[in-house]
């Protein structure tokens, strides 16, 4: 009895607390729309659309992935290569949705993710740049919103679309791309190659001379030598996951059609061989960000001078190498970060 006393007590206690009025909140809290996929045609598949392409060759497909919303700030992320991925770029779900930018990766077709009709008909930067054209339409893309970012190759695509079409771009990043090739070349054997110890560049450009690419022994020397000083200053076990996955999946039939076999140019008559639009670069209008690196394949002078020869240009050196996403992050991404925000809110300006 006493039991059921303390319980009916104990039940009025409760009825009666529940019944005093709750104290209203009266801060609206804000809500970002920036992961709001609802009522999109990709949220289904969280962001990912294949792409129809149309080419002489026939309709293929191309993969993208959206990440965020944003219809101010949209960029469009062109991997290196010829034939490589957009894992490269992974690294830039860190930065990104921290300042709602929205980001589309996107594979090149003949790249990992999307269709490989393995046709070198198809590999020519003409076709990759209506390629760009067809993704842009059929993402919305426009002048109001749409920035390009390409990164090594995907650097010359940038500037080849820019030179046709650069009146639907809002802004151009151009990242650890030179308008030159052979100024790259020059570069390369001129700078890079004997920073190296005498002996092995001695010995690499042997077996380049024989053409001995697929040598183990070439393959060893570039990576400790080269590829851990100028395309990703970390030891080869420290590198990213993202990074050596990209690499494993890269197409290298494209890559040695376009780009040839050697680190140090474009060698034999791979199609991008005497690839140059230095005199053209005059023609660019667009707010354009041109990211060097100090250890970079690219000469950093030479990107700064590009920043002169575009109309509104900004440069921003890294101290990092070619994947300077990677191992200078705080420079590249807050370097990048202020020139699309800038273009943005209309304060962009050249910085000196």
């Amino acid at each position: 009895m006493k039991n059921t006393i303390l319980l009916l007590l104990l039940s009025a206690s409760i009825l009666s607390s529940c019944s005093k009025k709750q104290p209203i909140n009266t801060v609206t809290d804000h809500k970002s729309t920036y992961f709001d996929y609802c009522d999109s045609d990709d949220q289904f598949t969280g962001g990912i659309k294949m792409i129809p392409i149309e080419t002489p060759k026939g309709t293929f497909k191309v993969w993208t992935k959206r990440v965020g919303n944003n219809p101010k700030m949209k960029v469009l992320l062109l991997h290196g290569g010829p034939g490589g991925t957009h894992e490269f770029f992974e690294c830039f779900d860190g930065y990104f949705p921290n300042e709602e930018i929205e980001y589309i990766y996107y594979d090149q077709l003949e790249s990992y993710y999307s269709d490989k009709p393995n046709d070198s008909i198809l590999w020519t930067t003409e076709h990759f740049v209506e390629e760009v054209e067809q993704v842009r339409k059929a993402l919305n893309l426009t002048k109001d919103n749409f920035y390009l970012l390409g990164q090594s190759w995907g650097g010359i695509l940038a500037m080849e679309y820019a030179l046709k079409y650069q009146d639907n771009l809002k802004g151009m990043i151009v990242s650890n791309m030179m308008a030159s090739i052979p100024e790259y070349e020059k570069y390369a054997k001129e700078v890079l190659g004997p920073q190296m110890p005498p002996e092995v560049y001695k010995e690499i450009m042997e077996l380049e001379a024989k053409e001995d690419f697929a040598n183990p022994r070439y393959t060893e020397l570039v990576q400790q030598y080269y590829y851990t000083e100028h395309v990703l200053r970390m030891p080869l076990d420290q590198w990213p996951e993202s990074i050596t996955r990209a690499f494993s999946h890269l197409n290298p039939n494209i890559y040695i059609y376009m780009q040839g076999y050697s680190e140090f140019g474009v060698t034999g008559n791979a199609s991008l061989k005497g690839w140059d639009v230095s005199d053209k670069l005059k023609t660019l209008t667009v707010p354009t960000l041109l990211i060097g690196a100090k250890y970079d394949t690219m000469d950093p002078k030479y990107m700064e001078w590009m920043s002169t020869e575009v109309k509104n240009g900004r440069s921003l050196t890294t101290n990092g190498s070619h994947i300077s996403q990677y191992d200078d992050q705080k420079t590249y991404f807050n370097g990048l970060i202020k020139f699309i925000k800038d273009v943005n809110d209309g304060s962009f300006s050249i910085l000196k």
